[in-house]
């Protein structure tokens, strides 16, 4: 695809600081589990989506928030390696927002999020063209994400995760949500929504307009998993290139499944990925 079109996407979010703990298993409540390998390493969901989408297309812009610590550097200095645009990330006096993870041999995971700076996000001052997809996630104040729908001027996506209810005026302006089973579950006016990507995991995945099925693709077979945090992130930012490719809706979550597949299998939140370009040509060859 020689005439491919980079398309342009800013994600408005999270950044975080991930410590990993892996074990061969996870804790049972008030149970101690020894052996254990600890790292750290970037994560955020809004981060995650980021640096997945410059992967994927070459470029990519953030806005968020990081503290004034060495945990803020380093995460800046990780997305701008990644191809990420990080000139609207603020520099905030809170602690950089910190991620602790424990994730068992099978990939399986259990997060608990200290939010610091990321509760200090704001789009006040930043500019979006009307050539920009914006994706948005729930890991900062609900009052942010709409903000940012209210500024975008292209195509606006929510990632409704982690799952919350919803403002009526934030889901009138979403062209796309894309949540997992779980939380399209938990968030039932989703039912009704304009157009919803929903993840079923091994199962794939599927699109529905106002609660009517009009898309599916099926999952990708992983036998190597090796951590399925930062799956779901790089879907949300595969789906969203793929449709702003002009992809249809069955090929653009063929698309989002085999990145999600390739995530798995990487240790990181923010895993390595192939160009978009293999993906969407993989798809349409096997359809």
């Amino acid at each position: 695809m020689n005439d491919f079109l980079r398309p342009a996407l800013t994600v408005v979010g999270s950044i975080n600081l991930d410590i990993t703990a892996t074990a061969e298993r996870l804790p049972s409540p008030g149970e101690t589990i020894g052996g254990a390998v600890l790292r750290q390493q970037p994560g955020g969901k809004g981060a995650n989506q980021a640096v997945a989408a410059a992967r994927l297309a070459g470029r990519s812009r953030m806005v968020g928030a990081v503290g004034n610590d060495d945990a803020g550097r380093h995460l800046l200095e990780a997305m701008a390696a990644a191809g990420v645009d990080t000139r609207d990330v603020a520099r905030v006096d809170a602690a950089t927002g910190t991620a602790l993870v424990l994730v068992d041999r099978d990939g399986e995971n259990q997060i608990v999020v200290c939010p610091g700076a990321n509760g200090e996000v704001s789009v006040s001052g930043v500019a979006f063209a009307e050539d920009e997809a914006v994706l948005c996630q729930l890991e900062v104040d609900q009052a942010v994400v709409l903000d940012a729908a209210r500024a975008t001027r292209g195509y606006f996506v929510l990632n409704a995760a982690p799952a919350a209810p919803l403002i009526p005026e934030l889901l009138e302006r979403c062209d796309l949500v894309i949540v997992n089973e779980t939380e399209y579950e938990l968030i039932p006016e989703l039912k009704e929504a304009r157009l919803v990507a929903v993840t079923y995991g091994k199962d794939g995945a599927a699109i529905y307009e106002q609660g009517q099925r009009v898309a599916e693709a099926p999952g990708v077979p992983v036998s190597d998993v090796a951590n399925t945090i930062g799956a779901g992130d790089a879907f949300c930012a595969a789906l969203v290139l793929a449709l702003r490719s002009e992809l249809d809706y069955g090929s653009a979550l063929a698309v989002a499944n085999a990145v999600g597949a390739d995530a798995v299998r990487d240790p990181s939140s923010q895993p390595a990925l192939k160009p978009l370009e293999h993906y969407i040509e993989a798809a349409i060859a096997s359809r």
